[in-house]
């Protein structure tokens, strides 16, 4: 597959989707779903100019340190983390770029997951605010916030209906501005939802990506997803999301156990590395 790649004979979406299947991710299982890079940092202005760098987020980075104001803190957190018991290592970031809940909050809009997301609510829709309600914002938050590390999943390069309320649901209103939250506010370069999955593709194939793209996988799949590598790239994760951190099978007290895999289950976990 890697020869296939290099020599261009499949797509950079293809790739992506290949390797994301032999690190165990499958659509079948939301804690295990299919993960793909933000790829583009432009999304204020008119038109996308895929031909200058400066439109591109920088692959080399995990998405929490792209703002580089971020880099500082998430530094500082590992290195003063201690944990009395010795059990937990020390991390950069206590949540996950990939994870259910994650899943649900871009596809609140579709079914299934419009009953999973209202499920995982006790019965009701998330309040306003804390929706996926427009792209630009959702970038934003990232940038302002070292917490958020959520990355993107591929349907945000295939599949236009999940940026539509097609189904009219009462998704709520936003607290400062009151404006109702419908279809997904889309950047301005982009014209309709098909216009955006159409240039965000074409984003995911340019030149650009084609030759930063190792750089992500390096991150996700690859030698910089654990030890010294890791560390050096501010790409550690909670211990718990990490395969073979915990051994299951190892505990005895039934509820500890359910804890830990209800931990596990729901708050991300890394691929398995390639």
């Amino acid at each position: 597959v890697l020869q296939k790649w290099v020599n261009r004979e499949i797509s950079n979406f293809d790739y992506l989707i290949q390797l994301n299947t032999m690190a165990g991710r499958t659509y079948n299982d939301l804690a295990q779903y299919p993960v793909f890079p933000w790829i583009l940092r432009d999304y204020t202005s008119e038109e996308l100019d895929l031909n200058n760098p400066a439109v591109f987020r920088d692959l080399s980075k995990p998405i929490g340190v792209v703002n580089e104001k971020n880099a500082k803190a998430v530094k500082e957190k590992y290195e003063n983390f201690e944990d009395p018991l010795g059990i937990i290592d020390k991390f950069h970031y206590g949540t996950h770029y990939s994870n259910a809940a994650g899943v649900m909050h871009y596809l609140i809009r579709v079914e299934p997951f419009t009953t999973l997301h209202i499920q995982l609510q006790s019965g009701r829709f998330d309040c306003a605010d804390r929706q996926f309600h427009s792209i630009p914002a959702t970038w934003q938050a990232l940038m302002d916030n070292p917490n958020d590390v959520k990355e993107l999943i591929p349907e945000f390069f295939y599949f236009p209906e999940f940026l539509e309320n097609k189904n009219g649901f009462n998704l709520g209103q936003l607290q400062i501005s009151k404006e109702v939250v419908n279809d997904v506010v889309l950047p301005k370069w982009a014209h309709s939802p098909e216009d955006f999955i159409y240039k965000h593709r074409k984003a995911l194939e340019s030149e650009y990506v084609s030759a930063h793209l190792h750089e992500w996988i390096d991150l996700i799949f690859g030698y910089k997803q654990r030890g010294p590598a890791a560390v050096e790239a501010l790409n550690v994760f909670y211990y718990c999301t990490y395969e073979g951190a915990v051994d299951l099978d190892a505990l005895t007290d039934e509820k500890e156990r359910k804890a830990l895999e209800g931990m596990i289950n729901n708050f991300g976990q890394t691929p398995c590395q390639l």
